[in-house]
This record gives C-alpha cells, structure tokens and sequence, in this order.
C-alpha cells in the first residue's frame, strides 16, 4: 500500500481496523448480518417487514453496553430502537454501514466517519499544552496578537526539540507509517524489541482512541 497517497479518513481507518475490539465486535455484527440475511433476503430484496420484527435485527450487539453518544442521526424505527447496522457504525464513528476491517485504503465515501467528539484538554505539564490568560477588562486584539506570537514561539521551540507541532498529515505519515508496521509485526508474533517496544504501546492507543486525533486535523 502507498502509505504518502492515504487521506486523513484512510490514516485514521488504517488505526480504527487494527483495533481488537472494532474487529470483534465486526465479526459478531456480521455474523448476525448474514443470518439475518439468510432468514429474510439481501438488501434490496429483503423482506424489510419480517425483518425490523426479528430482535436480532437491533443494536447493541449481545453481551455488549450501551451505546456511547454518537453525534448525528441513527436510524431508529417506530418503537426507537436503533438498526443494528446504525448502532455499530454509531458506536465506532461511521454514519454508513460499518466496514470490513480486512478492507485497506476504502474511499472516503465509504468511510463517512461522524464529527470525532471534542478532544479532552491535555494534562498539566504535557509539552503540546499552552496555558494563556486573558483580561476581558482589557482590549482584547493586542492579547490576541501577543497570545499568537507566544503560540509560535513554543511550536518553534517543539520543533526544534523534533517534537512535529502542530501536526499535519505531512509530519505525521512516516511516524504512523512505523506504528502501522509494528502493530502488524505484534499481530503476526513477530519479535518487538528496542525503540519499537515502546512505540508499539503508543501505537495501540491510536488503534483505540488516537485514530479520533487525526479525523481532528484539518
């Protein structure tokens, strides 16, 4: 695959499908997917009536929580109960039908991910997080202008430290690219040694949590 060509939506796909849970939760989806469609036909010749009748029909999938708050609509049916298809795009980010996690590179408008929820603020002492006050009794454009100047200043700083702030698809790729690659050695039992130990736990936080991180970046 040419890792320089993958979009922002294909970067964070590439993360979200190597996840464990994504993954099974997919195959218990599609597992009941295809039972249903053995019991009531294939979309678009399905029996549609028989079909929103039959409780395996609706999310959440069996042994799994409630679904966390997903930004969007869901496509419910008249007692709000919510397709199992919906609720498991819902629950990993997608408007549309959830994908394959075999797939790689899928267009965008396969993926249709929602709005990533808001980011939570990073903790005291972390190098990436600026702090600034302001004095609303005060005018605020020469606090602006001074706020933006410190802000350049520190990524200047980070940059010279080879910390990549702000970070853009373009300073990004090679690192994500080396985490793909030791997640799938990990996934394989390959031996994980030296600098890649280490990389690889920062590399399972992306498949969990950090592929939201990239769908954030303009």
């Amino acid at each position: 695959m040419a890792y320089d060509t993958l979009t922002r939506d294909q970067w964070a796909w590439e993360f979200l499908r190597r996840n464990p849970q994504y993954r099974s939760d997919y195959r218990r989806f599609i597992e009941i997917w295809h039972a249903l469609e053995a019991a009531y036909g294939a979309p678009p010749k399905r029996d549609f009536q028989r079909w929103k009748q039959d409780p395996r029909a609706y999310g959440p999938l069996p042994g799994d929580g409630e679904l966390p708050a997903p930004t969007g609509e869901l496509c419910v049916v008249e007692d709000d109960r919510v397709l199992l298809e919906c609720w498991m795009g819902a629950k990993w980010g997608f408007y549309k039908f959830p994908l394959d996690p075999a797939r790689t590179a899928p267009a965008s408008d396969e993926l249709s991910w929602r709005p990533p929820p808001s980011a939570a603020p990073r903790p005291p002492g972390d190098p990436l997080r600026a702090d600034i006050a302001f004095d609303l009794a005060l005018p605020l454009p020469p606090q602006l202008e001074a706020a933006k100047f410190r802000l350049v200043g520190r990524a200047a700083e980070l940059h010279r430290a080879g910390v990549a702030a702000p970070m853009t698809l373009a300073n990004q790729r090679t690192r994500w690219h080396a985490m793909l690659r030791v997640l799938d050695a990990d996934a394989a039992n390959a031996p994980i040694t030296g600098d890649d130990a280490a990389l690889l736990d920062e590399a399972r936080s992306m498949t969990r949590c950090g592929y939201l991180d990239i769908l954030r970046l303009t």
